[in-house]
């Protein structure tokens, strides 16, 4: 940059004038800096007045390009240290120790070795140098464990070293994942498997568990396993056991309930097949308190072996699941709307699972062609509450006593 000609302030002022439009440029910073500093050297800027300052730091805006603010940081150095330099930036670099014919012995070692782990591995490196006196491993044979995992992070290791694949998702597309949406109709039921346990490598019977959404209508079954030969016929018979039509099946992802054989099972029925979402542990929590509040209740946590499936089986049928929807209350809530928007839920309301299905509106329409609200009424009407759970616990004692 070249700019001998201005002399003074005035000279200055007419010259910005005249190459207004006129841009300078420079090969390097550098060049920048030291024209910088011979021209505030040459004007004496810290000895002109507020006036001059200004014609000479316009002019040396039209000339540099820098915006003002950088323009004015510059001048205070200058005036603070004398003499404008450019600062040169050194990032600080660790020395490289290791070298691609490195990365490869690391690559070549673990895919011999499956890839072990980083100890493991360093030991490997170590033996070879000093038991083995292989020279090319004298390097390596020095390196971190931390480092080690650097160096398997390089893509030079990476394209060339074994690599294990990821468990990839089953995805299938039996069922709708999503909640299920009763409005307010019975039918939408919550289905999940409660094991009785293991004894060795012998198993035990698996209870299986079914409760309506809206109603809380439950029913139990009991399978010897949880395979299709045993648990289709179960299944079959609890659904025949609810008094109205099923519009929806809901369980958690477990492969008991979603596979082909259960598919075709609820669409020969035209029941619609859903299941849990990932991270909703609310989507079949009703089921899930219902294992522990009635099926752990009265079953326990001992193991039971699975030939006393079919009589366990004909208890619930019989006894225990017209205690269950008859005679035993259950808690239903009352939600409000709390002014932040959350839900809250008290439980104020506590009715048989058949009360609440009568006090739906009109609950004739949800009953299945061969049942009748008086047919219902006539078993409700048989026995008091307490008459069906004394029978229900003398059954129980018989049952638990030929398991003995």
């Amino acid at each position: 940059m070249n700019d001998s000609h201005p002399v003074s302030i005035i000279e200055l002022k007419e010259f910005s004038k005249v190459a207004e439009n006129y841009k300078y440029t420079a090969n390097s910073v550098k060049e920048k800096y030291d024209w910088l500093n011979e021209v505030l050297t040459k004007f004496r800027y810290r000895k002109l007045g507020r006036k001059e300052k200004a014609v000479l730091k316009d002019y040396l805006l039209s000339m540099t390009g820098y915006s003002n603010s950088h323009l004015k940081s510059l001048i205070c150095k200058k005036i603070n240290r004398g003499k404008l330099c450019q600062k040169m930036l050194k990032r600080h670099k660790f020395k490289t120790v290791y070298t691609p014919e490195d990365i490869a012995l690391l690559v070549k070692t673990d895919n011999a070795h499956d890839r072990l782990s980083g100890p493991a591995t360093k030991q490997i490196l170590v033996r070879a140098w000093e038991v083995f006196k292989d020279k090319a491993f004298e390097r390596l044979s020095k390196i971190s464990i931390a480092h080690l995992y650097n160096l398997r992070g390089k893509r030079q290791y990476e394209s060339h070293s074994k690599t294990v694949g990821h468990t990839q998702a089953v995805n299938t597309n039996i069922g709708i994942r999503r909640k299920p949406r009763s409005e307010g109709k019975p039918g939408y039921l919550r289905v999940d498997s409660v094991h009785q346990g293991d004894l060795g490598e012998t198993k035990g019977v698996y209870h299986i568990n079914f409760v309506d959404e809206v109603t809380q209508w439950q029913i139990v079954g009991c399978a010897e396993r949880i395979s299709e030969s045993f648990l289709i016929p179960i299944m079959e018979g609890c659904l025949e056991q609810f008094p109205f039509v099923i519009r929806e099946f809901h369980s958690d992802n477990g492969s008991e309930f979603i596979n082909q054989i259960v598919a075709k099972l609820l669409n020969s029925l035209l029941i619609e097949q859903s299941k849990s979402r990932s991270r909703r542990t609310n989507d079949n929590a009703l089921v899930e308190g219902k294992n522990g509040a009635v099926v752990r209740k009265w079953m326990g946590h001992n193991y039971i072996p699975g030939k006393f499936a079919e009589a366990i089986n004909a208890f619930y049928k019989k006894f225990l699941n017209v205690y269950l929807n008859f005679h035993r209350p259950c808690g239903f809530s009352t939600d409000t709307i709390s002014g932040k928007g959350k839900i809250k839920k008290k439980y104020d309301t506590y009715m048989t699972p058949y009360e609440k299905f009568k006090s739906l509106e009109n609950p004739g329409q949800y009953l299945k062609p061969e049942q009748t609200i008086e047919s219902l009424d006539g078993i409700a009407q048989r026995q008091t509450d307490t008459e069906c759970a004394e029978e229900v616990q003398t059954e129980k004692a018989r049952l638990f006593k030929s398991f003995r």
